[in-house]
């Protein structure tokens, strides 16, 4: 094994790990059963302010990571493919 591939490893499980973290950190968007009956909306100012809630820095979060792992694993195959012999 190369160096490439150890510090390719190692990089795509951080940032895997990261990643899954960040995803389970999210509430999820569906009201479910109950909200089609009662009519599902109860969003106030407060609750949609933008980039300020906690959902929107996970969203955020969420999109960095998930750029940061897909970049990683081109650039890994791409090294292995030229430092492969």
């Amino acid at each position: 094994m190369s160096i490439f591939e150890i510090v390719g490893g190692i990089a795509l499980i951080i940032s895997a790990f990261f990643l899954v973290t960040v995803v389970l950190l999210q509430e999820g968007k569906e009201n479910g059963l109950s909200g089609s009956i009662q009519g599902g909306s109860s969003g106030s100012f407060l609750n949609t302010s933008g980039d300020r809630t906690k959902d929107a820095k996970l969203k955020r979060a969420t999109t960095f990571f998930a750029v940061v792992f897909f970049i990683i694993t081109i650039l890994a195959n791409v090294f292995e493919a030229f430092f492969a012999n």
